[in-house]
């Protein structure tokens, strides 16, 4: 399927590549469909590119690559919209947005609002946090998660 974005012109992206958000994102929720772009393989960052909004790209990372590790307790209903995966297919990424910092621009990342994504079904949430802890556990996986 042929998409023309924003950021990367028209980009040919594999169905079977598609990531599905049911519920979309924050302040994006009719959004659903999205692909992963990785212009440098060797990098840590994706763009989370929509295919219904063509300019809506998000940058994201792995909050590892940052030194921060989750642990996060999904909901009955969060681990049925994730289609019940195993722990190994699971990914936590976490979006990256500019702020004004003492007067200059900087780039951070969203801690309270990290994306969860099997890999294997190719679905995700956004889970929403009221207040973050150092150390948040995944339940309801068989086991946990490492990235």
């Amino acid at each position: 399927m042929k998409v023309t974005t924003y950021l990367f012109g028209s980009i040919e992206v594999d169905p079977d590549k598609i990531i599905t958000f049911p519920n979309g994102l924050v302040a994006f929720e009719k959004s659903q469909r999205y692909t992963l772009i990785q212009e440098d393989p060797q990098g840590a960052s994706f763009t989370l590119q929509s295919l219904d909004e063509p300019s809506l790209a998000l940058q994201i990372v792995d909050p590892t690559t940052l030194g921060f590790h989750y642990e996060l307790h999904l909901s009955d209903a969060e681990t049925a919209l994730l289609k019940a995966p195993a722990a190994e297919d699971v990914a936590v990424m976490q979006v990256l947005y500019k702020k004004e910092v003492d007067g200059k621009a900087v780039i951070v990342p969203n801690l309270r609002a990290p994306l969860v994504i099997n890999l294997r079904a190719r679905v995700g949430l956004q889970k929403v946090m009221e207040t973050v802890r150092p150390n948040v556990t995944l339940s309801n996986l068989a086991s946990a998660v490492s990235l």
